[in-house]
């Protein structure tokens, strides 16, 4: 069983009473930041929407069936009041407890079903070539995402193409895309950075941010195909580590490489997906 697949089997396991980020990371054998990167990527869902959406789903499921006490159902699915679980209902299916009680019926509901792990096919990667890198500075568009919210990556790259060769100090070759701890703490999502490397961060237009990578060694796991499919090489990542190498640490968990000979137009290219290393 691969690491999302343990962390599912865990959370189905376990979504009745308290499920913790740092609990699933245990069983999974992943760091937090790649635990929540890769679930997101599978599910389509950040790991705590998961476990919400699959207690609401059971909830939605008593309901529909006529169960006469919804508070029993509320506290079944982990909320100490009525008034609780039905925000958190309505938030999540549009409809009140009440509604989908009255109705007997989940249609249009938004339900979270288990995921069968067979079902969900990553690339086979190739093993990472360990690399050493200097100190680097990067200027670019720095955002907060929701895991749920990977989508408008894009859009982050489209902002920095008015920078692209513009920028003070830009030194011209690869383009960086940076995956980080948020810095606001909030584990639903990532930090994400798209740059160039610069010589200097004096001087940097009105709409950058400079970010100071120090020299670390990282394990460098090459893409092919389509940058549209770069999210299932990182996903495949934690079942392709190699045995005994260290699991990264720190703010700065994954770096995407985007070479000399990516095109932007195509999407086609040079493209590597870098994790940094301890020590």
């Amino acid at each position: 069983m691969n690491a999302i697949g343990k962390a599912l089997w865990y959370i189905e396991a376990h979504f009745a009473g308290p499920v913790t980020l740092d609990d699933v990371a245990q069983v999974s054998g992943l760091s937090r930041f790649h635990l929540s990167r890769t679930f997101a990527q599978i599910t389509g869902r950040s790991m705590t929407a998961w476990v919400r959406g699959r207690r609401l789903t059971e909830a939605a499921k008593a309901l529909a069936s006529g169960a006469p006490d919804i508070l029993a159902v509320a506290l079944e699915a982990g909320y100490g009041s009525h008034e609780a679980f039905s925000r958190a209902f309505r938030d999540h299916f549009g409809l009140t407890p009440e509604e989908v009680r009255a109705r007997r019926s989940l249609e249009t509901l938004d339900l979270v079903e288990p995921i069968r792990m067979t079902t969900t096919t990553l690339p086979k990667l190739a093993p990472p070539e360990i690399r050493s890198s200097g100190a680097m500075l990067i200027a670019g568009i720095r955002q907060f995402l929701r895991y749920e919210d990977r989508g408008t990556i894009p859009a982050i790259w489209r902002q920095l193409g008015a920078h692209l060769g513009n920028t003070p100090n830009e030194i011209e070759g690869a383009a960086y895309g940076l995956c980080m701890a948020p810095a606001n703490g909030d584990e639903g999502g990532f930090d994400y950075a798209a740059g160039v490397a610069v010589t200097s961060l004096d001087d940097l237009p009105e709409g950058l941010t400079g970010l100071r990578l120090p020299p670390r060694r990282y394990a460098c796991f090459r893409h092919e195909g389509h940058v549209s499919a770069l999210g299932s090489t990182c996903a495949a990542i934690p079942d392709a580590w190699p045995e005994g190498l260290e699991q990264p640490r720190g703010q700065m968990q994954m770096i995407e490489v985007y070479g000399k000979t990516f095109n932007p137009h195509t999407g086609f290219g040079d493209m590597e997906v870098w994790i940094p290393l301890e020590g």
